[in-house]
């Protein structure tokens, strides 16, 4: 993986760099069968990451969120794939908020090896491989500058930081909060979450709702390099390809601090 991530770099800068482009345009907005928004710019970003993808390992299949929503998927069953989403916080996108990513994962046995997130409109990059590190960088003139090891928090429970979505907040989630009635709360979009915490400046991010797996991959990757983890409501360890007409997530508890147990979910 590590001779790969070079490459991959380059890769998320490219398609940040096409998806700038329509952002800087007056764009149309589609909806998918699934009624979620859709623009040039995920499928423009897509087509950059599935081209590179193609050529720098091209024995590992790709599952991309555009191709898949129209049923493009190819056969994983070897059990190392790629989850793509070109464009995750297409609606931060749309309302020009800034807070969307670009995400690239890689999935062994259904657990997330190696991620890289980029924001291009922030200017910010992470990567991570599992049981080698995870790095963060600025991102200036089409240039990766500035890059630092980053490493998540141990958690106190008197002093806690609990990131949430600014779009897709909910009663759960309030129920779920009052546990820590005295914590800070942030709100940021899409894979900058996750990222927060593996940077040592969030603590927990509890998500009450359905994700798809393209949505997470590529963070979760991030964030269990840095020290983090994601579980599902049982306690366990968040998978993938766990069915793959859908891909999608069950409610999940991402946690700066691997040793520590906030409650469950659903308490």
């Amino acid at each position: 993986m590590e001779h790969m991530i070079e490459d991959l770099l380059e890769t998320v800068l490219k398609a940040g760099t096409v998806i700038m482009d329509v952002y800087a345009q007056d764009f149309e907005v589609l909806t998918k069968d699934d009624s979620s928004p859709v623009t040039l710019a995920d499928q423009k970003g897509e087509a950059v990451i599935a081209a590179d993808l193609a050529r720098i390992a091209p024995h590992i299949p790709m599952v991309g969120e555009e191709a898949a929503s129209e049923g493009d998927i190819p056969d994983i069953s070897h059990g190392i794939f790629w989850l793509v989403d070109p464009l995750d916080g297409t609606k931060e996108f749309v309302h020009r908020r800034g807070d969307f990513t670009v995400n690239i994962g890689l999935i062994e046995d259904r657990k997330p090896m190696m991620g890289i997130v980029y924001a291009p409109d922030k200017g910010r990059i992470w990567w991570g491989i599992k049981g080698v590190g995870a790095w963060a960088a600025d991102v200036a003139d089409g240039e990766i500058i500035n890059r630092t090891p980053i490493h998540t928090r141990p958690i106190n429970p008197d002093d806690l930081v609990v990131v949430a979505s600014k779009s897709h907040r909910s009663p759960e989630l309030e129920k779920w909060l009052e546990h820590y009635p005295d914590a800070e709360h942030i709100s940021v979009g899409s894979s900058l979450k996750f990222c927060l915490l593996a940077e040592g400046k969030a603590d927990i991010y509890p998500r009450h709702g359905l994700t798809c797996e393209w949505d997470t991959a590529a963070a979760h990757a991030v964030l269990v390099a840095a020290g983090g983890k994601v579980n599902d409501p049982e306690g366990n360890s968040l998978e993938y390809a766990k069915n793959t007409d859908t891909f999608l997530n069950s409610w999940f508890m991402a946690v700066a601090d691997k040793n520590f147990e906030p409650p469950k979910l659903n308490d």
